[in-house]
């Protein structure tokens, strides 16, 4: 699979350009399934949702000119024919993952079967927004958050810093974003500093591309990467 893990979507032509590289043509060209999924634990879930369908969401996604766009809701799956699912998703060229609640996003993707399936994807690539760009890797910064949305007597908090680990590096969004205490660059150095492999800090104007294993990073904006200290 490829990776194209953003802070805030495709927010300018930069991080297109690495996304019509990674498809191999043109958006106008592409198909994809976007994932709203982890939108849902928040207050006003559902309207987020809505957004990120519409694209009218803050973080370009949904509305950057698809050939064909279609809504992959993940709690919905283990309802589903698998077959029929599957096929949607192998018959796209992208996976646009929304943001939200990591944890929630997490689960789903294993409840539902769409993480083991998503390895064997070799040609189709994941677009991943703020916490779905966290999803795919190890370490799941936004746990102390994501454990107040947890609903009561739910195990989903179990492993709350764990991510899929379908990448290597640990990543960090919205860097130095107004209003976002714990996205200040001195907050993800003290947390970064307990992560044992590379850690990129990226603003809403960055991305990260992963393919085999290799990571380059586009960027019109700020980012940083910490070494592991272990």
């Amino acid at each position: 699979m490829k990776f194209l893990l953003t802070s805030n979507g495709v927010t300018n032509a930069s991080i297109r350009d690495a996304l019509e590289r990674l498809l191999g043509k043109p958006i106008a060209e592409s198909s994809a399934l976007l994932v709203p999924t982890g939108a849902h634990p928040f207050p006003g879930g559902p309207g987020m949702a809505r957004s990120a369908i519409d694209g009218t969401a803050e973080g370009p996604l949904a509305e950057l000119g698809w050939g064909s766009l279609g809504v992959l809701e993940l709690t919905a799956l283990p309802t589903v024919r698998r077959e029929h699912w599957e096929a949607a998703v192998r018959g796209v060229d992208a996976l646009l993952v929304w943001g939200g609640d990591v944890l929630y996003l997490v689960h789903w993707m294993r409840e539902s079967g769409l993480a083991e399936l998503l390895p064997t994807l070799a040609e189709t690539v994941y677009v991943g927004v703020s916490a779905g760009s966290i999803t795919v890797t190890p370490w799941n910064c936004d746990a102390e958050f994501d454990l107040q949305l947890v609903p009561e007597g739910s195990e989903m908090g179990r492993d709350a810093e764990q991510g899929l680990g379908l990448v290597d590096v640990a990543l960090y969004p919205h860097l130095d974003r107004p209003g976002m205490e714990d996205a200040a660059l001195e907050s993800i150095e003290r947390w970064a500093a307990d992560i044992p492999a590379q850690t990129y800090a990226i603003d809403d104007n960055s991305a990260l591309v992963v393919v085999d294993g290799a990571v380059e990073v586009v960027s019109e904006g700020s980012w940083r990467r910490f070494e592991p200290r272990h």
